[in-house]
C-alpha cells in the first residue's frame, strides 16, 4: 500500500487510526486523529481506514478544532 499523505489508515500491528504525515524508505509517518505522539508503521502493515474508522477520526479532528477556537 501507498498511502497519500493526509489520508487515514489503520496500523494493523495495533488497530490505530493515524493519518499520514508522511513517508520515510519503507516507513510511513502517522498522527493520531485529535492530536499525540506521531509514530512510524512499516507500508506494509498498513491497510485503509474504513468508512467507519475514517468517519470516527475525521470528528474527532472537528472536536479538537472546536476546543481550540472556544474562549
Amino acid at each position: 500500500m501507498k498511502p497519500v499523505v493526509g489520508s487515514y489508515v489503520v496500523d494493523s500491528r495495533s488497530d490505530r487510526v493515524g493519518q499520514v504525515t508522511g513517508t520515510v524508505g519503507g516507513l510511513v509517518r502517522l498522527r493520531p486523529p485529535g492530536g499525540g505522539l506521531e509514530w512510524d508503521c512499516p507500508a506494509d502493515a498498513l491497510r485503509p481506514a474504513g468508512t467507519c474508522e475514517e468517519l470516527r477520526a475525521r470528528v474527532t479532528e472537528i472536536n479538537r478544532d472546536r476546543t481550540r477556537r472556544l474562549p
